[in-house]
């Protein structure tokens, strides 16, 4: 059973200050540059997990032999086209002392990505699509996205979406995302996103709203979890206590382990603990990836 996963690929350079930041002059930091995207993240983490997973996106010329080994090291088949004008996707993230972190994004070749780069052959015993929000929020490649939803529909496979930016969110209007992941089977957002979606005030998300417009949805909670509502069914599994470096990629991960375990037993309590297990990994680590 193959997942395939269409989306971002992402040079992340990440800031970590070692003092408090001084403006308009030096202050020491870690800085590192690794792979991420949130889609390329998801599909590191599916293969490092065990999952058959095969990955379609689009780089710059100086990056997509680059971004295809990365992934391949964790058993990806990845397929990533290379723009010859459009420079590599780049973020830059920078951690706050709570390993929280704000990111400056630059979408680069993520928003030349055409229905060319996802061809008939990437399709080839694919059982699962998942894609990250980040592809319907931008007007160049969202019809994009909705092709890839509507081919799922065509060929009976089904589909996960994780909403993956609250900002982009706000901006489109929670209706209007609604609208465009129409007949997709499972939504992964946080709990953010999961109160905007839902148009909930205060802190309380209303499951049974965003049940009404997708089959299963999975709210994830940061420390505290994450909630599974579908099939007149609810359940929640609370994370364990780790030590948080650096935040990251951990809804990539839990996407990632939610779904390696959903797709083989559909059995939500196990999926679930799936997910949380590979996101507390994830936080661990310095980085998005496994």
């Amino acid at each position: 059973m193959t997942i395939l996963v269409v989306g971002d690929v992402v040079d992340d350079i990440s800031v970590l200050p070692l003092e408090p930041v001084t403006p308009r002059t030096d202050t020491r930091a870690q800085v590192r540059m690794s792979p991420g995207g949130s889609a390329a993240n998801t599909a590191a983490w599916l293969g490092f997990l065990g999952a058959d997973v095969r990955f379609a996106g689009r780089a710059g010329a100086d990056g997509a032999v680059r971004h295809s080994m990365a992934l391949a090291d964790f058993g990806v088949d990845a397929r990533i086209a290379a723009d010859p004008a459009t420079p590599t996707a780049t973020i830059v993230l920078t951690l706050d002392a709570e390993a929280d972190r704000t990111m400056y994004v630059d979408r680069g070749a993520n928003a030349t990505l055409t229905s060319d780069d996802v061809p008939a052959s990437a399709w080839d015993g694919v059982t699962w699509l998942h894609l990250s929000g980040y592809t319907f929020f931008d007007p160049a490649t969202l019809g994009v996205a909705r092709d890839l939803v509507a081919e799922a529909r065509r060929r009976g496979v089904p589909t996960s979406v994780d909403p993956g930016s609250v900002a982009f969110l706000r901006e489109v209007g929670p209706a209007e995302f609604l609208r465009w992941t129409e007949g997709v089977d499972l939504a992964l957002p946080n709990a953010e996103e999961a109160r905007l979606l839902a148009e909930s005030s205060g802190p309380f998300i209303d499951h049974d709203r965003l049940a009404e417009h997708y089959p299963h949805v999975v709210v994830t909670m940061g420390a505290t979890g994450a909630t599974y509502v579908g099939d007149g069914l609810r359940e929640q599994v609370v994370a364990p206590r780790v030590s948080v470096l650096d935040t990251t990629g951990a809804g990539d991960a839990f996407t990632a382990g939610f779904l390696a375990s959903w797709i083989e037993e559909h059995d939500p309590q196990r999926a679930l603990a799936g997910g949380v297990g590979a996101a507390s990994r994830c936080v661990e680590l310095r980085g998005a990836r496994p």
